[in-house]
């Protein structure tokens, strides 16, 4: 029985690592950060503003903002839609993403 990616024929480039919260993640080509964090074992990377409940991935199509989270200093990045990059650094975003502004 033939693979998925034989089939379609994909030969993914090499793998490469991302960090989130100062650990190191190892990302495929192509993958967004939400792929990239649930793949490595990680559902959750953002705290809502009142409350600090945490959220992910609800609708994984970049309509609602659950998946946020702080890449290379930009806050309020939604991970389904941002492509990973090598050397990327990703933080957990609490509330609004801005210092002294979480509510």
């Amino acid at each position: 029985m033939r693979s998925p990616l034989e089939l379609v024929g994909a030969r993914p480039g090499p793998a490469f690592t991302v960090t989130f919260d100062d650990r190191e993640i190892t990302v495929l080509p192509g993958q967004t950060i939400a792929a990239a964090l649930w793949a490595a074992g990680i559902t959750s990377w953002r705290t809502t503003r009142g409350s600090g409940e945490p959220r992910g991935v609800f609708c994984g199509i970049g309509v609602c903002f659950d998946c946020l989270v702080t890449v290379n200093g930009r806050a309020n990045q939604r991970a389904c839609l941002v492509r990973a990059e090598a050397g990327n650094v990703i933080r957990t975003q609490e509330g609004t993403g801005h210092r002294g502004h979480h509510g």
